[in-house]
């Protein structure tokens, strides 16, 4: 089970962190309204080609990878965003498209947009479409030692709100 890998290393780094089971859901937005998660907290991973090599960008739900923007801050000459066939026998742990953003732990670099470091926790797919994971920014940052670089741009249109919080 993929969030088994993501858990027992966040136990073995002694980190704190909440497990929230969600109806199934595939899009980033999709899940941070089921999960009450305001899009600007909830991490999606975009798994990228930087000069044919695989990375992770990871943004909120509510922005998208701007891949001008990449490739400029990476200092690459390509910049492509990867296909399922191209990535998923690197997560043979993950359902295609829940990747958590732990590329440590999948040996591929990842980059953590600046936009989702102005918060205090994060929450991300835990390798399901049915569970995330939360932790601290801080924790996440000490784990994963991401490049926080700014390359994304901000959804326009109906799902661009922040889901409603139920009290």
């Amino acid at each position: 089970m993929p969030l088994n890998k993501v858990r027992a290393f966040l136990d073995q780094n002694h980190v704190r962190y909440v497990v929230i089971s969600h109806s199934k859901a595939y899009t980033a937005q999709g899940i941070a309204a089921i999960a009450h998660i305001p899009g600007q907290e909830l991490a999606k991973t975009v798994i990228v080609k930087l000069d044919g090599a695989l990375a992770m960008a990871v943004l909120p739900a509510s922005y998208q990878v701007d891949l001008v923007a990449l490739k400029k801050v990476t200092g690459v000459k390509d910049a492509t965003i990867a296909t399922e066939s191209e990535f998923k026998k690197h997560f043979p742990d993950c359902e295609t498209g829940a990747m958590p953003p732990f590329g440590n732990l999948y040996e591929i670099p990842v980059y953590v947009d600046e936009t989702l470091t102005r918060d205090t926790n994060i929450a991300f797919n835990a390798g399901s479409h049915l569970e995330l994971i939360r932790m601290t920014c801080e924790d996440f940052e000490k784990l994963v030692k991401p490049m926080v670089l700014k390359f994304s741009t901000r959804h326009s249109g109906p799902f661009d709100r922040e889901p409603a919080l139920m009290l």
